[in-house]
């Protein structure tokens, strides 16, 4: 390796300054018409050969630094890059730390300097604000409750990252993501398979890949734990290797997206009416958008026994409330599919099925309809199903495809 090794902490006496500048003193230039590139030219460019070519989204986590090492530890030819995403003061975030944060692209750069390969910052953010903020605030507006991990997945890592790969004559896409790819030697089709410790499987948040993103990515984390991981990036003195793992949302890290909203839009999402189930008015809520089906806390009512959200009218501003029976369902319908072991849905399928990240897949069986819709009929009824979430259908830990619940 060329270069110094960081220290394990990476206090700031260890960390390299005379080949890179700091990630906040970066300079841009524009590619292509089609977004700003900030580079970090740590090493010499990885010279073009057979080799297989692997760009690395690095967040800055230790999930990807780990990813990053095992792909150089293979051989490949390794380029890192870091999405930027938002800038956090444009948000109304900067006290906080999030990933694409300053600090997570100063880890990535490190760890990148550290295994010797070239890095870049490329910079998203306006494609960012048009095709996840806008989506999220609109699917609220709209009465459901968005999952923007999806999205980004869907419009910038497998999208945006694998035609930058391509740019630079790499052939695969690299993430730290917790799921397995492989290859069906009957039909040809790429598999999207959970990861071999379901504890942390993310094969919910990825149904959305493509079988061209399928064909040209890699998740070598698929088939090892968390602690496996850590220890890696311990034994290779990586700053990052006890970094605490992201869980909210990038973009609303303190969790008030409402605040995040108006701040945003300029909107303010007036008060309204609670009713029972029955029409009954009951009290007073906050602005519809604050509300998601089966919330029980926050509420601010008292009747006399528990009551959970249950339904929202957002044009007149109301909604309604009743009690937990009232959120079991066994029918949802879904649209914008995306189908991954098969082409498509030609007949009925018994499938296991999972309409939120943190549940457990159900037995049910999935239809098709007309428009590319898909009606899913559980075996047993299901609390809580929401508008704007995912449903996405296993054969056993095979993803069959997934969609968006209407």
């Amino acid at each position: 390796m060329s270069g110094p090794q960081l220290s394990r902490q990476c206090p700031d006496k260890a960390r390299p300054r005379a080949r890179h500048a700091s990630p906040l003193q970066l300079k841009s230039k524009n590619v292509q018409h089609e977004r700003t590139v900030l580079h970090i030219f740590l090493t010499k460019e990885a010279p073009m050969s057979n080799t297989p070519g692997a760009l690395i989204a690095m967040s800055g986590g230790v999930d990807s630094t780990v990813a990053a090492y095992l792909m150089k530890q293979a051989g490949c030819r390794c380029m890192g890059a870091t999405m930027r995403l938002y800038q956090n003061e444009d948000l109304g975030q900067s006290g906080f730390h999030t990933c694409c944060s300053a600090k997570d692209v100063e880890d990535a750069a490190e760890v990148a300097f550290q295994l010797d390969i070239p890095f870049e910052v490329v910079n998203y953010t306006e494609e960012f604000r048009e095709k996840v903020i806008a989506k999220f605030i609109e699917t609220y507006e709209a009465g459901g409750t968005p999952n923007p991990c999806i999205d980004c997945n869907r419009t910038m890592k497998f999208d945006k990252m694998l035609d930058f790969a391509r740019e630079h004559g790499l052939d695969y896409v690299v993430t730290g993501h917790y799921a397995r790819i492989e290859q069906d030697p009957a039909t040809g089709r790429w598999l999207l398979k959970k990861a071999l410790y379901t504890d942390k499987d993310q094969s919910y948040v990825l149904y959305v890949l493509t079988q061209d993103q399928l064909a040209h990515t890699k998740f070598p984390l698929g088939g090892m734990d968390k602690p496996s991981i850590r220890k890696i990036a311990e034994e290779q003195g990586f700053c990052n290797a006890r970094k605490h793992d992201s869980q909210d949302i990038c973009f609303v890290p303190d969790g008030d997206y409402v605040g995040f909203m108006e701040r945003y839009t300029g909107k303010y999402y007036p008060d309204g009416d609670f009713l029972d189930v029955n029409g009954n008015v009951v009290g007073r809520h906050h602005g519809a958008v604050r509300y998601t089906c089966g919330q029980r806390k926050g509420l601010g009512l008292a009747l006399g026994a528990p009551v959970y959200v249950c339904g929202k009218d957002m044009e007149k501003n109301t909604v309604t409330v009743g009690p937990e029976s009232e959120l079991f369902k066994t029918t949802l319908i879904a649209g914008d599919f995306n189908w991954i072991s098969v082409p498509e849905l030609t007949a009925p399928m018994r499938v296991k099925a999972k309409a939120r990240y943190r549940q457990v897949e159900q037995p049910a069986t999935a239809y098709p309809l007309e428009n590319g819709l898909v009606k899913v009929v559980f075996d047993e009824p299901q609390r809580a199903i929401t508008r704007g979430q995912a449903v996405v259908l296993y054969d056993g830990d095979v993803v069959v495809g997934g969609g968006t619940i209407l």
